[in-house]
């Protein structure tokens, strides 16, 4: 065979295997946005079902055969074709040697985590969540053990997985640089910083409302509303099924007005990566391979460094007045500014500010590193939990729900937190190349979002899925990953906002 049939051949697999995906995915969707209680086990079982044909899929010899050739020879294929054979390739050799029977309890235990975790969540105690919890982790460590390769730890290989290139070592660096600048500017607002007006962040604010404004915000970011399915879950994720299925949820609190606002900026974020990639990384099965980082990065740009900014608050203020009437008719648009970017320590991550943010990721990046590493027994998880967010963050953790069992992540992954504070670092070192360009500001506070989402779609979103992080960066930024910009850029934002 040719490298060209080789190829047509590799492609009828993947669409068969595409297909499973996105069935599994649905019922992935289905589980978390509208399965009832009691149908969240079957779902899950139904789940682990599907896992199998994908795993007979890509376990075939017909498979493993195709992509191990095209892997040694690619020649005559596109530069796309031999960067997803590649990732392809790496893909299986990490998968290869795990038994059916261990995929099939590791997606079984893992679908049924999810309700687990829920019904912990709800009841606020750990103990419920903990043995399926140390389940899934015992599992992963085994399919770990399986590859060929080998790693300085079991979560080395998984922050490279999550993270090409990603290690202990690195994030261990890059998390003292961040501690080291955003600790002191914490303590500092804490004890000098001015008083800034939140009374009305807590004022009843209907859902019906809530959810205008949402759709409103998604199709301000750019977002395409034939494509786009708008829910609500308990912990808001994106998931897509091709352009022109993409699905963002959220979650409403009648009282909390400003976390949703935040939350579909996040999400929408991710929802303007999955629709802008290029139509050919779809066509050729390449759509979706940017590292976690890469995708954390849009959302929390369109979260924070857009969405937070006195350019974008001046923006939506009158169309925040105009959807909900007079609940925040006494509220001027500099109150509103300063109040969403309160800084304060706090419990919950999701809502946690854009200042200390990383430090809720600091911790779960260290208990993810014990327990996972076999450090650290599972029983004294929460304690360890209660005992980094009094160190890091001064806050006292009062019950399981709000501290070791407010994500859903553990139910199903280990190594994706630290994407989210790299993400930031990407965001903000992006945004600075951004502005050398285009006057973003001016831009943005004419809610002109479109010229920013051109030069993303140009520069970010067509090469993401076949670059690897390190690669990325550079080709958009010039450089590698400096978090100075992103410390830098919270500096500023935040000495001035507190008047420091």
């Amino acid at each position: 065979m040719t490298n060209q049939q080789k190829w047509k051949a590799l492609s009828r697999i993947l669409d068969q295997r595409d297909v499973y995906y996105r069935t599994l995915g649905k019922l992935s969707f289905d589980q978390s946005c509208c399965a009832p209680e009691e149908g969240l086990e079957q779902a899950g079982e139904d789940m682990a079902v599907i896992s199998q044909q994908c795993y007979k899929i890509t376990h075939s010899k017909r498979y493993e055969r195709l992509i191990t050739e095209l892997h040694e020879d690619a020649s005559g294929l596109g530069h796309t074709e031999q960067k997803l054979i590649s990732r392809l390739w790496e893909e299986h050799s990490k998968v290869k040697n795990i038994p059916p029977e261990l995929d099939y309890e590791m997606n079984q235990v893992q679908a049924r985590a999810y309700g687990v975790w829920l019904s912990a969540k709800k009841q606020s105690d750990y103990s419920l969540f903990q043995p399926v919890f140390q389940q899934l982790v015992e599992l992963t460590r085994k399919t770990i053990d399986l590859r060929d390769e080998s790693y300085r730890s079991c979560y080395d290989a998984l922050l490279d997985d999550y993270e090409k290139g990603g290690s202990i070592e690195q994030l261990d660096a890059f998390f003292d640089a961040l501690k080291a600048r955003i600790v002191p500017l914490v303590r500092r607002i804490v004890t000098e910083g001015k008083p800034i007006r939140e009374d009305f962040l807590t004022r009843p604010c209907p859902i019906p409302e809530q959810e205008a404004f949402s759709r409103y915000l998604l199709e301000l970011e750019g977002l395409r509303k034939s494509a786009l399915v708008l829910m609500t879950t308990e912990h808001p994720f994106t998931t897509n099924f091709g352009p022109q299925d993409v699905r963002v949820t959220t979650h409403y609190y009648e009282t909390d007005f400003i976390s949703n606002i935040f939350t579909t900026l996040h999400e929408g974020g991710h929802a303007l990566f999955m629709q802008n990639e290029p139509a050919e990384f779809y066509a050729l099965h390449a759509a979706d391979g940017m590292s976690s980082a890469m995708h954390e990065c849009i959302s929390r740009f369109y979260e924070n460094l857009i969405g937070r900014s006195e350019a974008f608050i001046h923006f939506i203020y009158p169309k925040l007045r105009e959807i909900t009437g007079d609940t925040f008719a006494d509220v001027s648009e500099r109150e509103l500014y300063e109040a969403v970017n309160l800084s304060r320590p706090s419990l919950i991550r999701t809502e946690s500010d854009e200042l200390t943010y990383s430090l809720h990721i600091l911790i779960r990046y260290e208990l993810e590193k014990a327990f996972v590493n076999g450090e650290m027994d599972f029983a004294d998880l929460p304690a360890a939990w209660n005992a980094k967010y009094r160190e890091y963050l001064g806050v006292e953790v009062p019950d399981d729900a709000r501290g070791i069992l407010q994500d859903v992540h553990w139910s199903g992954s280990y190594g994706y937190f630290p994407s989210y504070a790299l993400g930031n670092a990407y965001g903000a070192q992006i945004l600075h190349t951004m502005k050398q360009e285009l006057d973003v500001d001016a831009l943005v506070s004419q809610g002109d979002l479109a010229a920013i989402l051109a030069w993303l779609r140009e520069k970010v979103f067509s090469i993401a899925s076949i670059s690897t992080p390190d690669e990325w960066i550079r080709a958009i930024t010039g450089e590698p990953l400096n978090p100075d910009y992103y410390l830098d850029y919270l500096e500023q934002k935040f000495t001035a906002l507190y008047e420091l």
